[in-house]
């Protein structure tokens, strides 16, 4: 199942409320890279006060790919390697640990970490994965490689800690269609009145439009977009959520 960045599984289980050994996913090897979940099936619900325990699973590129760097100045360079810096907005109490204590991993190779806890706040909170990539680049031709540091952050998860029917209604995902899409892209399963706004962002997280006014059913067009991978960005009364698609 190939998928881009941010992409799906998870594993849930009420554990122990201190790190638990995780083991990174084998089924994931035919992907080009990504992070399982993504922020359309999002990290699992927790309940306050329980023992909270779930694993996501990563996987570095060996080089840097057209949806990495949508420019293309640094296509083709070689990932040296991956650095799973914070996970910020844990609820309180929570804490990650990965299958390699200093949460490091070449180029090319998968990875995991397991986020653990409890706590007795009850709120939805953001989680933002923010890591540093290592990636070598020539420069000028005939010189080795140089080695250059850029950090990214993977924002639009959430771990809603709360009531059932609270969670029931945060965790709804909306949808995007087509996707790939060419010219208009729509965004459905909205509920109507909790949205305050909607945003398009390029792969950067650079935003591009936002919209404000709208009902259950909005859209964007995209007619002069280049080709490549972007995000729209609902923000509304239960939290913020990402979705990315395709544009040809």
């Amino acid at each position: 199942m190939k998928k881009l960045v941010l992409t799906s599984l998870f594993t849930m289980t009420y554990l122990l409320s201190w790190g638990q050994s995780c083991t990174p996913g084998a089924n994931f090897v035919d992907s080009t890279y990504g992070i399982w979940p993504d922020t359309t099936q999002n990290l699992p619900p927790a309940m306050p006060n329980v023992a909270y325990s779930t694993d996501i699973n990563f996987k570095v590129p060996a080089s840097v790919t057209p949806e990495i760097d949508p420019s293309g100045q640094f296509v083709g360079s070689v990932i040296q390697q991956f650095t799973i810096d914070t996970l910020q907005g844990l609820p309180p109490g929570f804490d990650f640990a990965c299958n390699i204590s200093n949460c490091t991993y070449l180029g090319g190779n998968n990875g995991c970490a397991n986020i653990f806890g409890t706590t007795d706040s009850v709120d939805v909170f953001p989680v933002t994965v923010d890591v540093t990539a290592t990636v070598l680049v020539v420069l000028l031709p005939g010189l080795p490689p140089t080695p250059i540091t850029q950090t990214v952050s993977f924002d639009g998860y959430k771990i809603v800690v709360g009531s059932g029917g609270i969670i029931e209604q945060i965790i709804q995902p909306f949808s995007l269609e087509p996707n790939p899409a060419s010219n208009t892209i729509f965004v459905s399963g909205l509920v109507s009145g909790s949205a305050s706004k909607l945003t398009l962002r390029d792969f950067s997280g650079k935003s591009i439009e936002t919209i404000t006014t709208f009902e259950a059913l909005a859209s964007f067009d995209i007619n002069n977009l280049a080709q490549g991978t972007y995000f729209i960005e609902l923000t509304d009364i239960f939290g913020t959520q990402q979705q990315k698609f395709i544009k040809l």
